[in-house]
């Protein structure tokens, strides 16, 4: 059992890691000629359903997780970019990471990538322009922001490989666990069970699934290979995205620095609308 563990995650882990580091360079080689500002700009000034592609785009271009993203939402809110265009920035940057999502089309298969990417970019929009109409843009407080600045516009190989070198630091370590536990799930976790309890015919699992991702900070990176493992064992489509999107869009850390922007009030909406947004979509690809 123990081979098959370690085969397993030497397979994995070096899959991941060649994808990861072709992918991340060659995001990281763009971000010199993204104009940033620009996109900026266009929140400000465009109609709203222009306002909210362009804020799904700049969410796709900016590969940070859940709690990399306040800062850009901080700068956005004292620049007055309209509220709900910030809230569908906020929600959709942390599930919609180009790296992660090729990732999951090599793993997962096009068809669910391309249903995720969708599902999410729309209930982005939704979320955040129902949470405009219901009033919470009265509960943002007041925040001096710091230590924010746009990336530097300029195509430099050193500067895209220091950046993924960087990169490798602080994400793949959640990739090499994520390679490692979905090599035991493979190798020393029953299919039968998996596919018992886990399986097609559970669909409460999925709202379960939302909740216990909520608490916890698990990147995608991490998510990828041990769905590929639980989904390779039986274990239904739609709880697996229901946690990875949960544990991805909300996590304690982030939800303690929403805290420091936010008033309770919508720090709570905020959890209730990424529970939302997981278990819906979660429904969804168990629909599918």
């Amino acid at each position: 059992m123990w081979i098959d563990i370690l085969n397993s995650f030497i397979y994995i882990a070096l899959e991941l890691t060649l994808l990861f580091v072709g992918i991340s360079f060659l995001i990281n080689l763009l971000q010199g000629v993204i104009p940033y500002e620009r996109l900026e700009k266009r929140m400000e000034t465009s109609h709203p359903l222009v306002s909210a592609g362009v804020a799904i785009l700049f969410a796709f271009i900016t590969p940070f997780c859940s709690c990399s993203t306040i800062p850009i939402v901080v700068n956005l809110l004292h620049k007055k970019v309209r509220f709900g265009i910030v809230m569908i920035f906020l929600f959709a940057s942390p599930v919609l990471d180009p790296t992660i999502l090729t990732l999951m089309t090599a793993v997962l298969g096009f068809k669910v990538a391309m249903v995720y990417t969708i599902t999410t970019s729309l209930l982005s929009v939704l979320i955040g322009f129902a949470l405009e109409k219901l009033g919470f843009e009265s509960q943002v407080k007041r925040v001096i922001m710091k230590g924010y600045q746009q990336p530097v516009q300029r195509f430099d190989f050193k500067l895209a490989l220091a950046e993924t070198i960087q990169l490798m630091k602080t994400v793949y370590p959640f990739l090499i666990i994520g390679a490692g536990i979905g090599a035991i799930i493979h190798g020393a976790v029953p299919t039968e069970w998996i596919t018992t309890y886990m399986g097609d015919n559970h669909w409460w699992l999925v709202p379960i699934a939302a909740i216990i991702g909520i608490p916890l900070y698990i990147r995608l990176s991490t998510m990828i290979p041990i769905s590929q493992m639980m989904i390779a064992k039986g274990m239904a489509l739609g709880p697996v995205m229901a946690l990875m999107i949960s544990s991805a869009g909300a996590s304690l850390p982030e939800i303690t620095l929403l805290n420091s922007i936010f008033k309770k009030r919508l720090v709570f909406a905020f959890i209730g609308s990424v529970f939302t947004m997981s278990t819906m979509s979660g429904f969804l690809f168990y629909i599918l």
